[in-house]
């Protein structure tokens, strides 16, 4: 059964038309050049990959905008959608 999103900017559309860009609040570590193998790999590839409640980052892409999801991870039901202002929300 295919889920519907809502996008921010366009309203509901099909899962197909959107990308996972990862947790939202994950900190990027700076100042790059002070930035160990170490840190940088944590960065990339750990996620908590909470069961439950979570905010993620996701792209709509028929739009290209950017937003904020809180969707549960284990029923997949979505509570809420904002636009993503790069505050690291």
């Amino acid at each position: 059964m295919m889920q519907r999103f809502s996008c921010p900017f366009c309203g509901p559309r099909d899962e197909t038309e959107f990308f996972y860009g990862g947790e939202a609040g994950n900190e990027r570590p700076e100042p790059a050049e002070e930035t160990t193998a170490k840190q940088w790999a944590r960065y990339l590839h750990m996620e908590n990959n909470v069961k439950g409640p979570a905010r993620e980052i996701w792209v709509h892409l028929t739009c290209g905008e950017f937003f904020v999801m809180e969707r549960d991870t284990v029923t997949h039901e979505v509570h809420a959608s904002e636009a993503f202002r790069g505050d690291r929300t």
